[in-house]
C-alpha cells in the first residue's frame, strides 16, 4: 500500500495505543466493516485497555478499602490513646486536651470551666476485700453513675486508679457545685455485684477556672481541693482556696523533713502507763511516738503518722519505734525492779503487719536485747487485719507463737465483730476512748459499756479501756469489773526521764486529782 493509500484506522490505532500508556484506559477504537487484520489489531487493542480498565478500577477499589481502612484503624487507635481501657471513659490525655480548650474559649469571652476530683473513699478495702474483678466493676458502675449527671457537652475522665473527673465547660460555681452534689448522691448509693452490696462514697474538689490560667494549674488546684476533702473527712466537698495550696506545699516541705526525721534523732518516744484498775498497779507502758521539729516544736502523731504512710516511710518509722522502745524495755528491766509481768505496747501499721521479715525482726531485737517475749505486745488496728491476708495472719500467729501479744486497738471505731476476733490469734481489745465520753451524763452509756465489756469476756478476750479522764469513769469501769486501763486521769504520755521516774518510785500510782 502506498503513502498515498494509507490506512487512516492505523493513525486512529497508533494514537489510541499513546492514549492508552498515558493512562487513559476508558479509550476505545470503533471497528471497520472490512473484518481484516486491522481490525483484529484493532479489537485486541480494545480488549487490552477493557481488561485494564478492570484491573485499576479494582485496584482503585481496593487501595480506597485499604486507605478507609487504615483512617478507621487511626481513629480506633486514637480513641485508645484518648480513653479509659476499663471505664470507657476519657482518660488523663483527652482531659487535658478538653481543659485547655474551655480555658481557650473562656479566654476568648465565654464562661470559664469547672473541674471536678473524685477520689473513692476506702476503695482499697474493696479490692481487699473482694477482689479486683470486684474492684473493676465497682469502678465501671461508678463511671456509669458519674455520666449520669452531666450534660453531653462535659467530660467525665478516669484519672487512673479509684479517682476521677468531671469536666464542665462554659459554667457558674452554681451549676459546679449542683453536679458535685449529684456525684455525691448517685454514688452515695450502694453498689450491688451479684451478693455483695458495697458502698462507693468519694471526696470531692471543685475549681473554677480563672482567666489565663492553664490546664496543669487547673488540675492541680482540684486535686488540692479534693484532698482537702479527704484529710477533713469522708464524702465531703470542698471548694479550692488559695490557703489549700499553701497547706498542701507546708504538707510537702514536711514530707520531706519526715524522712530526715527519722535518721537525724529528731524523734522521740513517750511512754503512757497502762494500769491495773483494782490497784492502780502498773501493768506496763504504751509507746507513743513524737516528732521534735527544730522549728516547729513537738508534733503529735497525728499530724505525721499518716504522712508516713502516705510517702511510704512508715515501714522505717515503725522498726525505729520497735527498736528503740525495746532498749529502753531492756534498760528499765536491767535498773529497775519491775514485775515479770510489765509489757511494753508498741503499736505496729498494717503495712509492717505486711512484711514478710517482720517475725524474724521482733525475735531478733527480743533476743539480743534479753527481753522475754511475753513482755512486747503488739497492738494494731482492727483495719489493719479487717482482710485476713495470708501474711498479716502469718505474721500474727508466729508472733504469737513466739509469745509476743496481740492486742485490737481503738475496738468500736472499725469493722470488726467480736465473734470475727474470736477467729484471730488476739488475747486483748482496746475499747476505744469514744465510748467513754459520755459515761457520766448520756442515758444508758453506761449499760452500752458493761454489754461490750461482757461480750470481749465471753469472747476470752481481756479488755483495756483507754481515755479515762477522771475518777468517776475509773470508778465506773472498776465496778463494772474491768481490769485494766489508761488515760490522762492516770498520767499523760511521758518522755523517757518522767517514766523512768515514775517507774522508779513505786510500783503503784497515786493519783490525787483528776486531769485537766
Amino acid at each position: 500500500m502506498s503513502a498515498d493509500n494509507k490506512d487512516p484506522r492505523l493513525a486512529v490505532l497508533v494514537d489510541s495505543i499513546v492514549r492508552l500508556s498515558r493512562g487513559e484506559l476508558s479509550s476505545r477504537i470503533e471497528p471497520s466493516s472490512a473484518r481484516d487484520e486491522v481490525d483484529a489489531v484493532i479489537t485486541g487493542v480494545n480488549l487490552l485497555a477493557e481488561e485494564l480498565e478492570q484491573v485499576y478500577d479494582q485496584f482503585e477499589r481496593r487501595v480506597e478499602s485499604r486507605t478507609a481502612m487504615l483512617r478507621q484503624a487511626h481513629l480506633d487507635l486514637m480513641k485508645m490513646a484518648m480513653s479509659d481501657a476499663l471505664t470507657g471513659l476519657a482518660n488523663r490525655v483527652a482531659l487535658m486536651d478538653g481543659i485547655e480548650t474551655a480555658l481557650a474559649g473562656a479566654q476568648a469571652g465565654a464562661l470559664p470551666p469547672a473541674l471536678i476530683l473524685l477520689d473513692l473513699d476506702s476503695f482499697k478495702t474493696v479490692n481487699d476485700r473482694f477482689g479486683h474483678d470486684a474492684g473493676d466493676r465497682v469502678l465501671q458502675e461508678v463511671a456509669a453513675r458519674l455520666n449520669g449527671v452531666v450534660r453531653e457537652s462535659d467530660m467525665v475522665a478516669r484519672l487512673g486508679g479509684d479517682e476521677f473527673a468531671i469536666l464542665l465547660p462554659e459554667v457558674t460555681m452554681d451549676v459546679a457545685m449542683q453536679v458535685a452534689r449529684r456525684a455525691l448522691q448517685v454514688l452515695g448509693e450502694q453498689i450491688q455485684l451479684d451478693h455483695l452490696y458495697i458502698h462507693s462514697r468519694a471526696s470531692i474538689g471543685v475549681r473554677l477556672g480563672d482567666p489565663g490560667q492553664n490546664a496543669d494549674a487547673l488540675l492541680l488546684d482540684a486535686d488540692t481541693a479534693m484532698y482537702a476533702a479527704k484529710r477533713e473527712g469522708r464524702s465531703i466537698i470542698k471548694v479550692f482556696e488559695p490557703l489549700m495550696l499553701y497547706t498542701r506545699q507546708l504538707r510537702s516541705q514536711m514530707a520531706t523533713e519526715l524522712r530526715g526525721a527519722i535518721t537525724s534523732n529528731e524523734l522521740v518516744l513517750h511512754y503512757q502507763p497502762v494500769v491495773e484498775l483494782a490497784t492502780n498497779r502498773v501493768l506496763g507502758v504504751e509507746v507513743l511516738v513524737r516528732w521534735q521539729h527544730p522549728v516547729r516544736g513537738l508534733i503529735p502523731p497525728d499530724t505525721f503518722i499518716p504522712l508516713a504512710e502516705e510517702i511510704g516511710a512508715i515501714h522505717d518509722l515503725d522498726r525505729w519505734v520497735m527498736l528503740t522502745s525495746l532498749r529502753q524495755l531492756a534498760e528499765w528491766r536491767r535498773t529497775l525492779p519491775l514485775d515479770d509481768d510489765f509489757q511494753l505496747r508498741v503499736n505496729l501499721s498494717a503495712v509492717e503487719l505486711k512484711q514478710l521479715d517482720l517475725v524474724d525482726h521482733v525475735r531478733s531485737l527480743l533476743r539480743d536485747l534479753g527481753v522475754p517475749a511475753q513482755c512486747l505486745v503488739i497492738e494494731i488496728t482492727e483495719t489493719a487485719i479487717v482482710t485476713r491476708g495470708e501474711v498479716e495472719m502469718y505474721s500474727l500467729l508466729s508472733l504469737q507463737k513466739l509469745g509476743v501479744g496481740i492486742e485490737i486497738d481503738d475496738f468500736g471505731t472499725g469493722y470488726s465483730s467480736i465473734s470475727y476476733l474470736r477467729e484471730l490469734p488476739v488475747s486483748m481489745v482496746k475499747v476505744d476512748r469514744s465510748l467513754l465520753v459520755d459515761l457520766d451524763h448520756r442515758p444508758g452509756q453506761l449499760e452500752f459499756v458493761a454489754a461490750i465489756l461482757q461480750l470481749i469476756r465471753a469472747a476470752g478476750l481481756e479488755a483495756v479501756f483507754e481515755g479515762i479522764e477522771t475518777k468517776e469513769q475509773a470508778d465506773q469501769l472498776r465496778e463494772l469489773g474491768c481490769a485494766s486501763g489508761q488515760g490522762y486521769y492516770f498520767s499523760r504520755p511521758l518522755p523517757a526521764p518522767a517514766a523512768t521516774e515514775l517507774l522508779t518510785a513505786s510500783k503503784f500510782l497515786k493519783v490525787t486529782v483528776d486531769a485537766p
